[in-house]
């Protein structure tokens, strides 16, 4: 526990328990500390979904979808491990977003490529409806990936820093901006390059 060693009773509110550091010298803390073993999720992907409102139309699209978005979840998708959803980002313009835990990232392409959101994403890539939308991806394994769609005003995660490249061609897929090996399942109908172009 980098350097600091517990001990009193595990049933003990946090502020009766003494810590020593690693020269043996106590200290006392009413803060208890916790971290998680994720060892058993080798391959655990972290991904933070956003829609920023654009118009007052926005509002009434991010109203429409929320059951879709909450009903996504409550379904559990094959690989989904936790996922949290109305999270604030902002009141002004109003941001708002979710956190979803999955086990790989085979079962997270998998459910991007299901009907269930195709026919939503479809949709959006119509007419985003006064909407912004984006994702940022976090791998246990290493590497990051994120995209930016309709996403007006300040710059949101990594736009903050990094420079914005259109996302077509080698960047159009999340398979692709990962350099994961293997080919990339087949996009749904509607929503491929060639369909968007």
């Amino acid at each position: 526990m980098l350097g600091v060693t517990f001990s009193g009773l595990a049933s003990e509110r946090p502020s009766s328990q003494s810590w020593y550091n690693e020269k043996g010298i106590p200290l006392r803390t009413p803060v208890d500390r916790k971290t998680v073993d994720l060892t058993a999720y080798p391959e655990l992907v972290v991904i933070y979904l956003g829609m920023r409102i654009r118009t007052l139309r926005g509002l009434l699209t991010m109203l429409r979808n929320r059951s879709q978005i909450e009903s996504a979840g409550e379904e559990r998708p094959h690989g989904l491990l936790h996922y949290e959803n109305n999270i604030v980002f902002s009141f002004f313009p109003l941001h708002v977003g979710m956190r979803w835990y999955w086990k790989d990232f085979e079962s997270l392409e998998r459910w991007a490529r299901s009907d269930t959101r195709r026919f939503w994403w479809q949709k959006f890539l119509r007419d985003s409806g006064g909407t912004g939308f984006w994702h940022e991806a976090y791998f246990m394994r290493g590497g990051m990936e994120a995209v930016y769609d309709d996403i007006a005003g300040a710059p949101v995660g990594f736009q903050a820093f990094a420079p914005s490249v259109p996302a077509w061609g080698s960047m159009f897929s999340a398979r692709s901006r990962l350099g994961v090996p293997g080919e990339t399942p087949p996009q749904p109908a509607g929503v491929t390059e060639e369909d968007l172009k």
